[in-house]
């Protein structure tokens, strides 16, 4: 799926309205979308004054994109345990993102330098896994830790595992994205 103006707009109002609607706070109307039927992937990033706020998502497509977004921005308001649930007084501050994923590429299992070569910085969401611990970053992670070891060890470090552990059972995918991001949050001055 390529970029698409229309499309990306109407996510963006139908999470901004998915979570408005839980605080009690009245939304635009949003226009539809013949893309929300077809199963899809997101994730939906919060933030407030450039900080995190919030960001919850789905891997693998299992429901209409449509209902996937409302799912995930209600997720990331409300139910990010890194976060307390989002406040009404915030609302008009947060800045909302909308990543809609591509397919998986499985890249299986390899020794450690092996897959650090094989990744994208800057392109590549990863899924990190290894028995029942596993982690993604999306690839704008990148902007923070653009150096291919340090994105490998903060993902391990979030799966729970030691940053400077490898064997043959870590298996790694990858993925890219297709990213909407609100231009300005609604509270005046406040610009992502």
């Amino acid at each position: 799926m390529g970029y698409d103006t229309e499309l990306g707009d109407t996510l963006l109002a139908l999470a901004r309205g998915a979570i408005g609607a839980r605080l009690g706070v009245a939304a635009d109307a949003v226009a539809s979308h013949a893309a929300l039927a077809a199963h899809g992937a997101t994730f939906v990033t919060l933030r407030r004054d450039g900080d995190l706020r919030g960001c919850i998502g789905t891997l693998q497509a299992h429901r209409p994109l449509g209902v996937d977004v409302r799912a995930n921005a209600e997720a990331a308001a409300f139910r990010d345990p890194r976060f307390a649930p989002l406040a009404v007084h915030e609302f008009a501050a947060i800045a909302i993102e909308v990543s809609v994923l591509g397919r998986t590429e499985p890249l299986g299992a390899m020794p450690e330098r092996d897959a650090l070569a094989r990744l994208r910085p800057g392109v590549d969401g990863v899924i990190l896994e290894r028995g029942s611990r596993r982690a993604t970053f999306l690839p704008q992670v990148w902007e923070q830790l653009p150096d291919p070891r340090e994105f490998l060890a903060a993902l391990k470090h979030k799966a729970g595992l030691p940053v400077d552990f490898w064997d043959e059972e870590v298996t790694l995918a990858r993925y890219s994205v297709v990213k909407y991001a609100e231009v300005r949050a609604r509270a005046a001055g406040v610009t992502t």
